[in-house]
């Protein structure tokens, strides 16, 4: 079948850098501030290094676009990409919070076909490949269901949780502040939350594969003007983000959108 080889190389290279995330995160690691004043750790460098050797000794003909390589531009040339996140949420594995995960995409043409988001901390792990369906764990993912009596939970930044960016939404939802945005999109494709939402800029790495899973599932992903996503782009950078789970009330998908004409 179409990306099932895919699919178990890169689950299998992705528990594996988890298995070396976590080793590294009760043993010891280094902090590095990156010119851009945001941390790295030695355990991002490592995943990265065993992300990258088991995908391209594999597939060795595919492009690759990491947070934590040097951009090659010969990716552009590329009909495949590998687009990965070492550690999303940085921060959180620095102070042991069991929110950062490791986030890894196929795109092909300019848009996703195999997904992984593995949270090493709880042991979860949330795959797709196109067509595929959502899957937990290697198995099917359950239909989770929201309590119509209650507010529907939206994954916030903490910093603009704490600024109050959507304090117009908060009679309508429960805020989740979350330190990972692939976490909070994993989440979000599964039902557990319902929603997640930034209006500060990412990148195609933090939200490649969450994009898979969310569109897996039948729900809606877009940047913070509304726009489609496309991936491998010169600039992999886009303003914002939006994403909702189908169980997301149309009432709050509207307020989001116009949040983000506001903001924008």
């Amino acid at each position: 079948m179409m990306w099932d080889r895919e699919l178990r190389i890169v689950t299998e290279a992705i528990r594996a850098a988890g298995a070396e995330a976590l080793r590294l995160a009760s043993q010891g690691f280094e902090i590095h501030i990156k010119p851009d004043r945001s941390p790295v750790t030695s355990a991002d460098l490592a995943v990265n290094g065993i992300l990258q050797r088991r995908l391209l000794d594999v597939f060795p003909d595919d492009g690759w676009l990491s947070e934590e390589s040097p951009d090659d531009p010969a990716r552009l040339d590329k009909a495949r990409v590998w687009v990965i996140d070492p550690i999303d949420g940085t921060k959180a594995f620095i102070n042991r919070e069991p929110e950062f995960c490791i986030s890894a995409a196929l795109i092909d043409a300019g848009r996703p076909v195999v997904a992984a988001i593995f949270n090493p901390s709880t042991n979860e792990l949330f795959a797709a490949k196109r067509g595929g369906g959502l899957l937990f764990n290697d198995e099917p993912a359950s239909r989770q269901e929201h309590p119509p009596d209650r507010h529907p939970v939206i994954a916030l930044s903490p910093w603009e949780h704490e600024i109050g960016r959507f304090t117009s939404l908060e009679a309508h939802v429960a805020a989740r502040p979350m330190r990972s945005i692939a976490w909070a999109l994993a989440l979000a494709a599964s039902g557990r939350i319902q929603a997640a939402a930034t209006f500060e800029s990412e990148n195609e790495w933090d939200v490649a594969a969450g994009t898979l899973l969310i569109e897996e599932t039948g729900g809606t992903m877009s940047d913070g003007s509304g726009q489609a996503l496309e991936f491998n782009q010169p600039n992999p950078r886009y303003r914002g983000i939006v994403a909702t789970h189908p169980a997301c009330p149309d009432p709050v998908q509207q307020q989001l959108r116009a949040l983000a004409r506001a903001t924008g």
